[in-house]
């Protein structure tokens, strides 16, 4: 695999995890949580949940198993890039 689409899969693949995670989050989410935000409830929610999963999946790579590795941040193997 290219290293260009490593890191680009690096970064697609977690937030494309933060988007679900953020969906059920904004779905379960119950009234009296989100009411006093207004609209800005569910324009929040989804930056602070792909920061959170973005942050926790860098953190937790290296002691997860090589299957969630793969499957949680896109690839084990970090991109790499050519020094001029």
């Amino acid at each position: 695999m290219s290293d260009q689409l490593t890191a680009w899969l690096r970064t697609i693949v977690p937030a494309a995890w933060s988007a679900l995670i953020a969906l059920l989050i904004t779905t379960g989410t119950p009234d009296w949580l989100t009411d006093p935000l207004g609209d800005a409830g569910n324009t929040l929610v989804v930056p602070v949940v792909l920061g959170g999963v973005y942050a926790l999946l860098r953190w937790a790579e290296p002691h997860l198993p090589a299957w969630a590795a793969r499957v949680l941040p896109g690839s084990n193997t970090p991109p790499t890039y050519p020094t001029e």
